[in-house]
């Protein structure tokens, strides 16, 4: 049993179009998605409308969310500022409403049971919470904090746009010193530690908008065995495909969003050109330098921008205005 795994396609058709090629010549024998399938990248409708027409095991993303929250009371506070949510009012505008009907019925998580496999829970960040995520080099008692209640040994998480592939186990040591003299007339065996639970926590990356200094479009496919071999009865492989960024760039701006966006869609342009996180990059400056990232964005960005010279250095790496880059 072969199953592909893709996440965090952010709308960017261009990047799943070059999945889906190389889906073809791997041939699994399932695909799931975990969430986030749209939002920055313009082609929002274009990703739900392929995806609906699939028989895919879909979840949603916290970016399902924005969309299907705006104008509720469950809205984020502040998402009415057509300034600092541009993007998100574009979005609403360009999604319709039988396709935001596809999104609202998808469920949050799944547990998958294929046949003579051991199951897998999939969640885009963890059940219950989407915007928990994970990566390579966090400390495991940080994300056995988060896993530990979760009963299903293999763990299909997204969010945090990298690769990431842990085996996680929780110690349960017993203490020498809670019992020293048998007084419960028990006296335990002198034995190693005992092993709690285990789990193998998978984050495909990202398809759309990967943030690993890595332009390419990211999956996995994961294959079972026996325990033997991978604890868990899953195995991972992680693969990257190279594709033409330029139709997705350009269509910030033949799209508008880039003008309704303004900042936010500007940063979001950014990290599809770098593969780097800018947003998280913005809000930390403006964060240790005392300006509000939010309440004066046009302000915080102007001096961000004038401070760093990060719009050359993504200029430096655009496709669109570099000609030595193809890609």
């Amino acid at each position: 049993m072969r199953l592909a795994v893709l996440a965090d396609i952010h709308g960017n058709l261009p990047a799943l179009q070059s999945v889906l090629a190389e889906l073809e010549r791997i041939q699994p024998d399932a695909v799931v998605v975990n969430g986030d399938l749209i939002n920055p990248v313009p082609y929002n409708g274009e990703v739900i409308d392929y995806i609906r027409n699939t028989d895919w095991a879909v979840v949603r993303g916290n970016h399902e969310f924005y969309l299907l929250d705006f104008g509720t009371e469950r809205a984020i506070p502040g998402s009415e500022d057509p300034v600092r949510w541009g993007s998100l009012h574009w979005l609403v505008r360009n999604v319709s409403s039988e396709q935001a009907q596809y999104l609202a019925a998808l469920p949050d998580e799944r547990t998958l049971y294929f046949p003579a496999t051991q199951p897998i829970r999939m969640a885009h960040g963890v059940p219950g919470r989407n915007r928990v995520g994970f990566y390579q080099q966090q400390p495991a008692e940080k994300i056995l904090l988060e896993i530990r209640d979760i009963p299903q040994r293999t763990i299909i998480s997204a969010h945090t746009h990298v690769q990431v592939d842990r085996q996680l186990c929780l110690p349960t040591a017993r203490d020498p010193l809670s019992n020293p003299h048998g007084e419960d007339g028990h006296y335990p065996p002198e034995t190693g530690p005992q092993t709690g639970g285990y789990w193998h926590l998978l984050n495909p990356g990202s398809v759309g908008l990967p943030l690993e200094k890595d332009t390419r479009a990211a999956f996995a496919v994961l294959e079972s065995v026996p325990e033997s071999v991978e604890r868990g009865g899953w195995r991972v492989t992680h693969h990257r495909v190279e594709y033409d960024r330029r139709p997705a760039l350009e269509a910030f701006s033949t799209s508008g969003l880039l003008e309704a966006g303004g900042p936010i869609a500007t940063i979001f342009y950014w990290e599809l050109v770098t593969a780097e996180p800018e947003i998280v990059d913005y809000y930390r400056w403006c964060h240790r330098n005392g300006y509000d990232a939010d309440g004066d964005l046009t302000g915080a960005f102007a001096a961000y921008v004038q401070a760093t010279g990060r719009d050359a250095y993504v200029r430096q790496r655009d496709p669109l205005h570099n000609r030595a880059l193809t890609r």
